[in-house]
């Protein structure tokens, strides 16, 4: 049986502790997004901007509907941020070479820069984190996350973790 600090089993969790993680996740997200909301803050974006750049670079050629369905937000809504990154010159939109109706998103030189500005805040974060976590905590921490994703969630997660191994 698995003990955490004070000899609390793992194995069943009281609403206290469970209340206690939400709380951290809660705050934790707060701090991970807090630097790139300064940045994107200062270029007039929001958060659903950077979703769609980070997948935008994760993915390059990635569909439209494709990216409907990993940021799991409305055409309407997705539109209006693509626009927005297509008039500014981040993003490029392409006809598909195979079905002329799919447009096939591309990151410009400046959308990717502006990728890396914001992806640099999130890895320091994290590196840090992780480094005072240790390897054990992090890899924890790691099943986790992926435990609480949802199934479709977690195919589009599988999906990029693939790209990368």
């Amino acid at each position: 049986m698995n003990d955490v600090a004070g000899g609390q089993s793992l194995l069943y969790l009281t609403d206290e502790q469970l209340r206690k993680g939400i709380e951290a996740m809660f705050f934790a997200y707060r701090g991970f997004t807090a630097d790139p909301d300064r940045i994107l803050e200062d270029k007039s974006y929001g958060r659903a901007h950077h979703r769609a750049v980070h997948f935008i670079h994760r993915s390059p050629g990635t569909t439209v509907n494709n990216l409907l369905s990993i940021l799991g937000v409305t055409k309407q809504s997705l539109n209006r941020v693509l626009r927005t990154l297509i008039e500014d010159g981040l993003v490029e939109s392409r006809v598909g070479k195979e079905d002329k109706r799919e447009r096939h998103l591309y990151l410009t030189e400046t959308g990717a820069a502006l990728e890396r500005e914001l992806s640099d805040a999130q890895r320091e974060r994290m590196r840090a984190a992780y480094r005072a976590a240790g390897p054990q905590a992090v890899a924890g921490f790691r099943q986790v996350l992926e435990a609480m994703m949802d199934v479709e969630m977690r195919r589009h997660y599988e999906a990029l973790k693939d790209k990368t191994t």
